[in-house]
């Protein structure tokens, strides 16, 4: 959103001008900053019939003076600002018609008291002719020690990777209680758990296959690639073998954009960040209801990254095995909370995470090849780890 001020009050930088008065981006004024979170406690509805600005709160927020404001950061999609250490407002700065899938979730579980997030405090939204849409949350504000990628950063430099390690286990069950609490409400259609279709798996590899074919069909001559090297058709098939599953569980509401950096270490443990989902994708693919193995792929991918970030930075090697103990770690506390029915048992577990994985990793093959040609060998290795998986 943007302030208006006299230019005799030489505000900031100005994005337009217009007689005696500026534009300028309100979220750089703590004054209007705060004006914002009190009108998402007092419930307000602004507007016309034409356009309305809403304004709703869960629980209500304290309406104690707000005091000391502090940006928290700017990304591409949104920027938050802290207010005296107790709540965080997160506005977004691309609105897509529909809600977003951020507030639904943490709606959802603030609601069913799940601990593993920043509860969700209020929201405001516009609808009218042009677009219904979230314009920004308000929610608790929970300090933390550092992201999941920080502290794993921080543990293999300083050689200390025990402490981290030990971590992962109750990370994986706070993964598996969330997607528990997901996929528990049968009368929400907007969250009801659901049995897939008969062709959903079918969709989902011939998807993935398609994918294999373009990336390897286009594959540069380049020596961090050889140990991949026309083997696209072997990953194809590694793609079909894996495909041969019983069960595949259910389809449920999930993160949809899980790795390292979404998770924050604190006092209470792990909390959960970021529901947004990935940015590439839509809106509507980004609420559409997914195997929760999917965030279990994308953070055992997440593990593969950051062991091999350090060693590209010019660090040391993880010590052998970091990468097998993470993994077994973060899956053992999973297998712990995760509700049985939501997801394939024994081996077809196995071969639907692989399926996961796969995807995941040709997707970071494509992207890195594209824009970060030095960390290629980062998924050429996690592809050559699933040809080489035993299941």
């Amino acid at each position: 959103p943007f302030g208006l001020r006299p230019k005799a009050e030489q505000w900031g930088e100005a994005v337009a001008e217009t007689g005696d008065w500026i534009a300028y981006d309100a979220m750089d004024d703590p004054e209007l900053a705060r004006e914002l979170v009190r009108l998402i406690g007092s419930g307000e509805t602004l507007g016309s019939e034409e356009a309305l600005l809403e304004f709703r709160t869960v629980d209500g927020v304290p309406e104690s003076p707000l005091g000391d404001a502090r940006p928290m950061g700017v990304e591409q999609s949104n920027t938050s600002i802290v207010f005296d250490e107790r709540l965080v407002l997160k506005l977004y700065r691309r609105l897509e018609a529909g809600i977003n899938p951020e507030l639904e979730l943490l709606r959802f579980l603030t609601e069913r008291s799940f601990s593993g997030i920043p509860a969700l405090e209020g929201w405001a939204a516009h609808s009218g002719r042009l677009m219904d849409a979230t314009l920004a949350i308000l929610q608790h504000f929970i300090p933390g020690e550092g992201d999941g990628w920080t502290l794993a950063v921080e543990s293999l430099e300083s050689g200390d990777t025990g402490a981290f390690l030990s971590r992962l286990r109750s990370l994986g069950e706070v993964t598996g209680a969330m997607h528990t609490v997901l996929g528990s409400e049968p009368a929400d259609a907007s969250f009801s758990p659901e049995d897939p279709s008969a062709e959903t798996l079918s969709l989902l590899t011939a998807t993935i296959d398609e994918e294999i074919e373009q990336v390897f069909a286009s594959l540069p001559e380049r020596a961090e690639l050889e140990p991949i090297a026309g083997r696209g058709e072997d990953v194809r098939e590694h793609l079909r073998a894996r495909s041969q599953i019983g069960g595949v569980g259910r389809v449920i509401r999930h993160h949809g954009d899980y790795h390292l950096g979404q998770v924050l270490w604190t006092r209470e443990g792990w909390i959960v960040i970021d529901f947004e989902g990935e940015p590439a994708r839509s809106l509507p693919e980004r609420r559409r209801k997914r195997s929760p193995l999917r965030d279990v792929a994308g953070m055992l991918r997440s593990f593969a990254y950051v062991a091999s970030a350090i060693e590209i930075g010019g660090g040391a090697a993880p010590p052998a095995g970091w990468e097998d103990e993470a993994r077994t770690e973060f899956l053992a506390g999973y297998h712990e909370t995760i509700e049985p029915t939501l997801v394939p048992s024994g081996e077809s577990f196995d071969r639907l995470l692989a399926i996961f994985e796969l995807e995941k990793a040709v997707y970071e093959l494509r992207y890195e090849l594209d824009n970060r040609p030095d960390w290629v060998p980062i998924p050429v290795a996690g592809i050559v780890r699933l040809l080489e998986s035993a299941f």
